[in-house]
């Protein structure tokens, strides 16, 4: 436990410090990333750049295709399309007509619905995470929010927090900005914090049920990822990272990306630094399966972000510098790559939360 409080408040310290560090040493006036809610533009934005957006998109591709086709062609586990043995539960039927009821509630504007208009964003994703839980169970007669009762509740308030973070760090790029609704501060933080709270709990979900599918079982074997002098490596990257979230206000065009990118980075290497199990010691065995089911199931739940996100009233747009064009929904093409990552840093954080949760259920 006093590592875990460790780690977190080098974490927080980090992710919470050094952009606000950085500002304050820049000259640039600090009071306006703290403003709450959050309504003032102060980030002007690089225009689109074709050797930009397509240099992210080489990078982009070199890193993803060795993985598409692995799961289309990889090796399949003997039984890997074995017939579902459970019948999809009576809560899955119950989740499923909620979010087709939300969905519509969502995208409409019926008079008689208005003041409740804005918030359909949470009891939508709470039909999603029922639903999700109930393909899982169907395709394995377990899942998290049944038989796991406990880490599937910890997942609500460990989530809020959780992305409470990426909102901080918006503040300093301004990728993307609500619109819709207005609400006072203690409106906005009580209703932002609602729909935080579900985000783990939907990718977590997701995943269970990803990495029981056929093609994930490909990944393993797979590339064996060895890394030599590993606390070197940690101590690099830890640097690295604090010195980009230290310029993040200062560049935001350039350093957006590590908005992303930097907790996983954080939290890995201080993972390896201590010497303590974590994602690294898959890949170095050559199993992928958890890697991949991880950042998959955020790039599934980022499609229904952004799907419903389009027709509902209180909403997010972007403004993402250089690759601002080619929009799925709201976002840019190439913003869904940062989905991949995300879904990486749930999964270690979800694995932390598992731990403590199993810990605690064994005294």
């Amino acid at each position: 436990m006093r590592n875990l409080i460790v780690r977190f408040a080098i974490l927080a310290g980090m992710l919470l410090g050094l952009p606000a560090l950085g500002v304050i040493l820049s000259g640039l006036p600090m009071a306006r990333y703290l403003e709450f809610p959050p309504e003032t533009a102060y980030v002007t934005h690089a225009p689109f750049s074709w050797p930009v957006f397509m240099g992210y998109l080489l990078l982009i591709l070199l890193a993803v295709i060795p993985l598409l086709i692995r799961a289309v062609r990889g090796p399949r586990k003997p039984g890997a399309y074995a017939l579902t043995r459970y019948p999809f539960p009576w809560w899955g039927w119950v989740g499923t007509a909620a979010g087709l009821i939300f969905w519509i509630l969502a995208w409409t504007r019926l008079p008689w619905f208005e003041a409740l208009q804005p918030h359909t964003f949470t009891p939508l994703w709470l039909s999603y995470i029922v639903v999700i839980n109930a393909l899982t169970y169907q395709k394995t007669g377990r899942c998290m929010m049944r038989h796991r009762t406990g880490f599937f509740l910890a997942l609500f308030p460990a989530s809020a927090a959780f992305w409470w973070f990426f909102e901080y760090l918006n503040r300093f790029v301004q990728n993307w900005h609500y619109t819709g609704v207005h609400f006072s501060p203690w409106e906005y933080f009580w209703y932002a914090t609602l729909s935080f709270s579900t985000v783990l709990p939907a990718v977590l979900g997701t995943r269970d049920w990803i990495a029981n599918v056929s093609w994930i079982q490909g990944f393993k074997p797979f590339a064996a990822i060895r890394v030599h002098h590993p606390r070197m490596l940690a101590a690099m990257v830890l640097t690295l990272s604090g010195a980009g979230l230290a310029g993040i206000g200062a560049w935001p065009d350039l350093l957006f990306p590590l908005l992303w990118v930097s907790p996983l980075l954080i939290i890995v290497s201080l993972q390896l630094i201590w010497g303590e199990p974590g994602m690294l010691d898959d890949l170095e065995r050559g199993d992928w399966r958890s890697f991949m089911a991880a950042a998959s199931a955020a790039l599934m739940c980022g499609w229904f972000w952004e799907m419903w996100n389009y027709f509902s009233l209180a909403k997010w747009e972007y403004t993402v510098p250089f690759v601002q064009r080619f929009l799925i929904f709201e976002m840019p093409v190439l913003g869904f790559a940062g989905y991949l990552p995300f879904g990486l840093e749930c999964a270690v954080i979800g694995g932390i939360i598992g731990r403590l949760s199993d810990s605690h259920r064994g005294r």
